[in-house]
């Protein structure tokens, strides 16, 4: 992937030196109990836990930042896409922007199966969007936490996705319409 020295050690380009190889971030919803349960072992309930026609739609409090008050979070498994957006706890809050992240999905009548492809885009009113986490999602490449196969999902889901909402002028709503989901995302 990166060319080798002479002397066999491998180069890195400079962002990748502090980059922070974290292992790959599963989590597993259970539609019925509304719990979004985590390798560690962590469980976290949800406030909000429905199965729409284009997904899984969750919302969870976040007690413990001191800015946001809930995290939205949508599941589009027909795009490889999870788009999250967290709620300010003040009104008077400036809201951050929406981040739109590349994942594999697996489903059943009771569970929602997700794995974070630790690449994505960052979304900001109408602004064209950012590509974000490349830096954490190339060092996860480069120490084999993520597989060759879903990295190249992940780089075919952004580009593909940022082309896609690039078209309808970088509207998340409009884009979201355009795929048939006329239900707004709500915290904007």
């Amino acid at each position: 992937m990166f060319p080798s020295s002479q002397s066999g050690a491998k180069w890195l380009p400079s962002e990748l030196v502090g980059a922070v190889v974290t292992p790959q971030l599963i989590d597993v919803v259970d539609t019925i109990t509304s719990v979004r349960n985590y390798p560690s072992g962590t469980r976290h309930h949800l406030t909000t836990c429905r199965v729409e026609h284009w997904g899984l739609r969750t919302e969870s409090a976040t007690p413990d930042d001191p800015f946001t008050s809930s995290e939205v979070s949508w599941v589009l498994p027909a795009q490889g896409i999870r788009i999250q957006r967290r709620r300010p706890r003040s009104r008077h809050a400036r809201s951050g922007p929406t981040l739109l992240t590349a994942i594999r999905v697996t489903h059943d009548h009771r569970s929602w199966r997700t794995t974070d492809l630790l690449l994505g885009l960052a979304l900001q009113g109408r602004r064209t969007p950012r590509i974000v986490n490349s830096a954490e999602f190339a060092a996860a490449v480069t120490g084999r936490v993520l597989r060759a196969a879903d990295a190249e999902l992940a780089l075919r889901t952004v580009h593909r996705t940022l082309e896609e909402i690039s078209e309808y002028h970088h509207d998340l709503g409009s884009w979201l319409l355009g795929l048939g989901i006329t239900r707004s995302l709500p915290g904007g």
